[in-house]
């Protein structure tokens, strides 16, 4: 009957000491056999073994003994008496099992002067008259066990308890984690290990030795001076691969826990899963030990260790979702930063095809992307949300198969105390990356990440489902001038669309994706003139003009990712739709004006919002704020005359018609400025006569300045418009509005002195008032030669009527007559009058249809055939 004893000591487990009682013999209980030896069998008990060493554990595990020893053997072994309490008063230990008929004496070596030996064989005399204990009558077969060491199919067993708690006595510690239980009442011997954690362990070497890890012995003395021989309930909750997981319930606490919160133990996360009693409990108590640094934390450094208590827990506002896993906050401080949910996988394609197609839009493309990316946008843009940085993911390099990714601040962000990665995880969204044991960079809350994963597998979620793929099929319009043609009726007839802002390129220009039609536009902002942002140009870099960051971060934080309404006004010619951007009732173009980051475009004068548009840029421009803080206010009796005038204004001033277009549209020169255009060319040309250009040194590009030499032989300023190939340049002579198409050998650089910025160009674009241009050619080749034959190269007087689309419209008199030539052309009845409906126009439009009446009455040129304008307008190309 060996006792074991453990005093405390302070550094590591105490030494143990194994006592033999002297003069006495109990029963041997049961051994199974050697395994790896076939030839031995399991031994059993023998009768009352078990009843005897019940009695002694019972009686002393846990207490205080003291013991003395009388006999040592050369093997080592103690023979002694063992005392319970502090010292040789308490009772005698072996007195007691012979007293209940449990032990044996000895009596082979008795001396009779032994009094202790005496008093034993007394002892026994009396038991075996009071038939005690193995002398009771009737033999000890019943006190046999049936011991069971192996189980057919354990997890079979497992699941028919239903974690259900068993009584169990703890036989044998082998690590801090890992025990061998005896199961009552059914006498299973069975290795239990411990669910959710593990303790350092005695690893074997090949040469048979134990080499312990560190901790690993105080570990194991921490379970067993608790738990060894003690009586316990075991849950049995899980048997993945034949070892059997549970949890111990020892009325004075969790050894799982303990373990932990001692630093004995880490956590195990695929085994937590199966724990009952509270995975966070675990967590809690690792965490605590972690700060702590007790035992096998030491060396523990945490992953946000070096980060202030600020940048560790904040407070901060959603402003961009990226992909499905990351987010842009923005920070009390104004700051923006980067924040990876931790822990997540976004969905994610497998194979190669992303890479080889460039039209490949991992939002749209990759399952569930897009769905992931939304729930996300719907439940966090323009919120505010907690964030605790879990950890720092450092940068990595670019491997054979994996990008590089810059540093990465990973965190748990909750928002109204849910946590969003458990929620996109739990709705089948993204998945929960798994971590090597030691991997402290993880999410605080990982195992609910677990769980809600598990979840979302079970109920057939997102990518785990088993349907279809949801498939979006979305069309990128922008840039697409052919596409946007063809949209733009549709959404000019929707009036108010639903839209989505995707991307700011400026203040002012957006890329938009409308969920009911599923496509994406690019759309700019009517009505106002917003400062550009620097941009790649054909020539170089454009600068960025002031303020133009300033707008593009205001659009930005407004709108981005927003759920706004537009209405689409029109299209420009590269596809662009224009029109006005609505979020929650604020008018986006009205809000750059008041915030002075954007100016009033004259095109806002036809729509509804121009009073509103004008009065907020009014008060930006007298204080002077951003976009307006070098404006100069215009003197004053300009601005009435201009408000003012209700009466036609027949300012006639001198011009000199230099060319006239098939379109109807000519070009003058101011006479006033002629003068100098004359020095110009004199001085340019005798510049060009003492140093001629180098033929062909000068490579034409579009929209550059040059010099031409015409039929003429003379050198012109021209601009150049197309380079069709190096003998076929398109130019525009600045001066006089005519266009050639040239070889490059006829041009040259223009020297400095005489560009644009030193004389404008000299020629002006103008169209003719009142009149409707034919759309026949044949009878506007006529109105053509007419004009021509008139004023080409002739002085006249040229007076603005009002403002086109291209040019402004004006009438003509002829130098020496004063005779208005288009009204001219309509008594000759070359054309049709334009009916203009402004007040101050009334009169002159009321002498041209005055003289186009008479010009249909006399039947004359497009009046041949009478009135044909009622019934087959379209054929003749007349509109009414």
């Amino acid at each position: 009957s060996p006792i074991l004893g453990s005093p405390e000591t302070d550094s590591g487990p105490p030494p143990e000491r194994q006592i033999n009682l002297s003069n006495i013999r109990a029963g041997a209980m049961a051994r199974r056999a050697a395994q790896g030896q076939p030839d031995t069998k399991d031994t059993p008990d023998e009768p009352w073994a078990f009843q005897a060493r019940e009695f002694l554990r019972k009686k002393l595990i846990g207490k205080e003994v003291c013991f003395t020893v009388e006999i040592k053997t050369a093997l080592g072994r103690e023979y002694g008496m063992v005392y319970l309490g502090k010292d040789t008063t308490g009772e005698n230990i072996a007195d007691s099992l012979v007293n209940e008929g449990l032990a044996t004496v000895r009596r082979e070596g008795i001396r009779g002067n032994n009094p202790d030996q005496a008093r034993l064989c007394e002892l026994e005399d009396q038991a075996k008259a009071s038939k005690k204990g193995m002398w009771s009558e009737g033999g000890g077969t019943h006190t046999i066990r049936d011991m069971k060491y192996t189980i057919e199919n354990p997890r079979n067993f497992v699941d028919s308890l239903h974690q259900k708690p068993i009584n169990a006595i703890i036989e044998h510690v082998r690590d801090g984690s890992v025990v061998r239980a005896l199961l009552l009442p059914d006498h299973y011997l069975v290795t239990v290990m411990l669910s959710g954690v593990k303790c350092p362990t005695f690893k074997r070497e090949a040469d048979g030795t134990e080499s312990p890890e560190p901790f690993a012995a105080e570990a194991k003395f921490f379970t067993e001076s608790r738990l060894l021989q003690r009586d316990v309930q075991i849950i049995l909750e899980s048997c993945p691969n034949q070892i059997i997981l549970g949890t111990i319930l020892h009325p004075n606490g969790n050894i799982t826990e303990l373990l932990l919160k001692e630093g004995f133990a880490r956590c195990v996360d695929w085994s937590m899963a199966v724990y009952t009693q509270g995975a966070e409990k675990l967590r809690a108590a690792e965490r605590s030990a972690k700060e702590r640094k007790v035992r096998i934390w030491k060396d523990y450094v945490a992953p946000t260790a070096n980060l202030d208590q600020k940048d560790r827990q904040f407070v901060a506002k959603v402003m961009q979702v990226v992909n499905a896993d990351a987010m842009v906050v923005k920070l009390n401080s104004g700051e923006y930063k980067t924040i990876h949910l931790s822990s997540i996988r976004p969905p994610r394609i497998e194979g190669e095809n992303k890479d080889k197609d460039k039209r490949f839009r991992p939002l749209y493309d990759i399952p569930y992307m897009f769905e992931a990316r939304e729930f996300l946008r719907k439940k966090l843009i323009g919120k505010k949300v907690n964030v605790t940085v879990d950890y720092i993911r450092a940068a990595t390099g670019p491997g054979e198969s994996t990008p590089a990714f810059s540093e990465r601040t990973c965190a748990t962000v909750t928002i109204g105390g849910i946590n969003i990665a458990e929620a996109l995880v739990s709705k089948g969204l993204a998945t929960v990356i798994r971590y090597r044991q030691d991997d402290d960079q993880r999410s605080s809350h990982y195992d609910e990440l677990l769980a809600a994963e598990a979840r979302a597998i079970k109920n057939g979620k997102g990518l785990h489902s088993k349907k279809e793929v949801p498939i979006h099929r979305v069309a990128d319009i922008s840039g697409e001038t052919q596409k946007a043609k063809q949209f733009l009726p549709f959404l000019q007839r929707a009036g108010r669309s639903e839209a989505v802002v995707e991307y700011v390129f400026s203040g002012s220009r957006l890329k938009l994706y409308m969920p009911k039609e599923t496509c994406l536009i690019t759309f700019l902002l009517a009505g106002i003139e917003c400062p550009r942002s620097s941009r790649n140009m054909p020539g170089g870099m454009q600068v960025a003009e002031p303020f133009s960051d300033e707008a593009m971060l205001f659009t930005k934080e407004l709108v981005l990712q927003r759920e706004v309404e537009v209405e689409v006004e029109s299209m420009d010619k590269a596809g662009n739709f224009i029109g006005w951007l609505h979020i929650e009732g604020l008018n986006l173009s009205v809000a750059l004006v008041e915030n002075a980051l954007s100016k009033v475009h004259f095109t806002a004068e036809r729509s509804a919002y121009y009073k509103t548009l004008v009065s907020a840029e009014e008060g930006c421009r007298q204080r002077k704020e951003k976009v307006w803080a070098n404006y100069e206010e215009k003197p004053v009796e300009e601005v009435v005359h201009v408000t003012e005038e209700k009466e036609r204004v027949a300012n006639y001033r001198a011009v000199y018609v230099t060319e006239i277009c098939d379109t109807l549209h000519f070009y003058t020169q101011d006479v006033e400025t002629g003068g100098q255009l004359e020095s110009l060319m004199e001085t340019m040309r005798a510049e060009i006569a003492s140093q001629p250009p180098v033929e062909g040194s000068y490579a034409p590009r579009r929209g550059d300045y040059c010099i031409a030499k015409f039929a003429d032989g003379e050198w012109y300023r021209a601009r150049v418009e197309k380079v069709e190939s190096p003998a076929k340049v398109h130019v525009f002579y600045i001066d006089y509005g005519n266009r050639e198409v040239v070889p490059s050998t006829r041009l040259a650089a223009i020297p400095p002195a005489f560009s644009t910025r030193n004389l404008p160009a000299q020629a002006t674009e103008y169209a003719f008032a009142f009149i409707q241009i034919p759309q026949d050619e044949d009878a506007r080749a006529d109105v053509v030669d007419c004009i021509v034959k008139d004023i080409q190269n002739t002085q006249c007087l040229l007076n603005v009527e009002y403002q086109g689309p291209t040019c402004p419209l004006v009438t003509i008199q002829f130098g020496d007559t004063k005779d208005d030539v288009g009204l001219g052309l309509v008594k000759e009845g070359l054309v049709m009058v334009d009916v203009r409906k402004e007040k101050h126009l009334q009169k002159m439009v009321t002498e041209y249809l005055n003289s186009q009446e008479s010009a249909k009455s006399a039947r004359l040129n497009i009046w041949r055939y009478g009135d044909f304008r009622a019934d087959d307008a379209d054929e003749f190309g007349y509109r009414r």
